[in-house]
Parts: structure tokens; C-alpha cells; sequence
């Protein structure tokens, strides 16, 4: 099954819209690390209104842990510096989309050692350096769901 995790996620109705998103998607949510926040914080709570007990929630201590809970996952990696585009990209029922932090992303060493696997949304205008990231899982997660016919 497609997962999502976020990797130390920083801005709390940020982590809110994903998770109300995988409420709505069926689509388990992994936080990784130290968020920055506490997830019974209003702000999250009221971004995912009262669909949190739909959210199929894990948290891991790190990525290691995330990567030994989902043995038989294939982790794609999200990124504004990786030049191939999600759209080309073709997605398996196994992936987990890996997100990093709002205003860093994730760390260099896990995309170099991953760059095969590092996908990124095309962004237009070359004065914007990057989506929301709850926009970013939306349009991933979506286009992995309709590739795997989900729907």
C-alpha cells in the first residue's frame, strides 16, 4: 500500500492537511524524528478537524526505524533539486513518498545516496523555489493513487 511520511515536519497545519489527506485517501501517514510541535497542538488538530482518528498514524525515531517498519516498501523521495518530474515516474503499490521539512527538506546525504529514486514537481516560474508542502503530497500522492488505480 502507497504511505506518506514526513520527515521532521516543522509548521503544524502543514502535518494537519496531509493527515486529514490520508484520512481521506486511506493512505497511512509516518511522521519521522522530532516534529516542530506536539501533535495534540490545536493547530494541527484543527487543520485535520475531526478526521484524526480516521489517520492511520506510525511515528519512527528516524529513518532507519521508518525504513525497518516498511521492509517491503520502495522509498521515493521528494525534492526541488532532483531533475526527473513525479510525472515521469512510474509508481508501485509499494512506494512510500518520503517528504523532508518545510523550510530545509530532507538531508543532503539521504538524497545522494538516494538519487535515483529523488523526484521533484516542476515549478514554472524560476522566481518560486518551492510548493507548500502539503500541496507537494497532494499532487504526488494523487498521481501515485491514480497510477496505482486506487481509485
Amino acid at each position: 500500500m502507497i504511505s506518506v511520511a514526513l520527515v521532521e515536519p516543522e509548521i503544524p497545519p502543514n502535518t494537519g492537511n496531509i493527515a486529514r489527506l490520508c484520512a481521506a485517501t486511506c493512505v497511512p501517514l509516518h511522521i519521522v524524528g522530532v516534529t516542530g510541535f506536539r501533535l495534540d497542538e490545536r493547530a494541527v488538530r484543527r487543520a485535520g478537524l475531526d478526521y484524526w482518528p480516521e489517520v492511520s498514524l506510525h511515528r519512527h525515531l528516524d529513518l532507519t526505524a521508518l525504513d525497518a517498519a516498511l521492509p517491503d516498501a520502495r522509498f521515493i523521495y521528494l525534492t526541488t533539486k532532483a531533475p526527473r518530474a513525479y510525472t515521469d515516474w512510474q509508481f508501485t503499490m509499494n512506494d512510500c513518498l518520503v517528504f523532508g521539512r518545510e523550510t530545509r527538506g530532507l538531508p543532503e546525504d539521504v538524497l545522494r545516496d538516494n538519487w535515483e529514486r529523488c523526484l521533484t514537481i516542476p515549478i514554472l516560474n524560476p522566481k518560486v523555489r518551492s510548493l507548500n508542502l502539503a500541496t507537494a503530497v497532494g499532487i504526488v500522492l494523487y498521481e501515485a493513487l491514480r497510477q496505482t488505480r486506487a481509485f
